[in-house]
């Protein structure tokens, strides 16, 4: 008997093999390749906060301005430092005066003979000339506070970066240690790519990787700088009496965890022109070993 095939029959079981040897290879590269979208361009935000309270007497930069370390960003109202200054200056020197008069007179008292001045009053004009020594010091440290103040209500910029966000105004009241500005440092760019549990196995410290910015077409090269060593659990409540307050039902769909894994530019240069939140692909191009075991 005689059994023939259409071409088909033969045409669609090619296409149905090439479909499922594709699918293979797909689901096979998504498992184990290396890479995710859920890239983010971070960098170190820095909280500018004055040292001394005051009214806000000039502000010399303005919204997303480039500023150099050491740069003025704005002024506290200097009078009432200067005035401290002053003070402390003068308190000083009546101090050195007194340090200067209880010395000459316990050297004096320690020259003459036990006859003429008892043994009680010379330990009294040594401990005298110690406690005006010591307030002398103490005036000192209060003087270089007063003058430390003093440069403290010019803000400077601690890192290169941009200025973001500025809300402080000529007028506003400044309390010491609240931020007024965000300044983000322009040497700190890097990028946050979170990877899926499943491939940290895939990933090495070192590994050579493409970014791929969503805003353009640009490719930049970078490598893995670091892999976080862990994420909050939000499961991990607790309850009235200071126990752990566990979900007592369990999800059918267990979602693989994402893993913070930081990614260093390989040109520095790249990153001048990113912006802090703006996202990417990244794609790790040499594997690591252990994929192997």
């Amino acid at each position: 008997m005689r059994i023939s095939f259409s071409p088909r029959y033969l045409i669609t079981a090619v296409i149905v093999m090439v479909a499922i040897l594709l699918g293979k290879y797909l689901w096979d590269d998504n498992m184990t390749s290396p890479w995710t979208r859920d890239g983010r361009i971070k960098a170190d935000i820095i909280h500018v906060a004055p040292d001394v309270a005051g009214v806000v007497a000039s502000v010399e930069v303005h919204d997303n301005q480039f500023v150099r370390k050491g740069d003025v960003l704005f002024r506290i109202d200097r009078a009432r430092y200067e005035h401290a200054l002053a003070e402390a200056e003068a308190v000083l020197a009546a101090q050195r005066s007194e340090k200067t008069l209880r010395g000459k007179e316990a050297a004096r008292r320690q020259s003459l003979d036990a006859a003429v001045v008892s043994a009680e009053n010379r330990e009294s004009a040594v401990a005298q000339a110690a406690t005006s020594s010591a307030r002398y010091r103490a005036a000192v440290a209060a003087r270089d506070t007063a003058r430390l103040n003093l440069e403290r209500t010019e803000v400077r910029a601690s890192v290169d970066g941009y200025v973001t966000n500025l809300h402080v105004h000529v007028g506003d009241f400044a309390a010491a240690g609240t931020a007024q500005l965000a300044l983000i440092d322009s040497h700190s760019f890097h990028v946050s790519g979170y990877f899926e549990e499943t491939k940290l196995p895939y990933l090495a410290v070192g590994d050579a990787v493409e970014i791929r910015m969503m805003s353009s077409d640009r490719v930049l090269q970078g490598h893995i700088d670091s892999i976080s060593r862990g994420i909050t659990d939000r499961d991990a409540a607790m309850g009235r009496e200071l126990l752990a307050d566990v979900n007592p039902t369990f999800n059918w769909v267990r979602l693989a965890q994402r893993i913070p894994v930081r990614i260093r530019f390989d040109n520095p240069d790249d990153a001048q022109a990113l912006i802090a939140g703006m996202t990417c692909t990244v794609t790790v191009l040499h594997k690591t070993k252990t994929h192997a075991a």
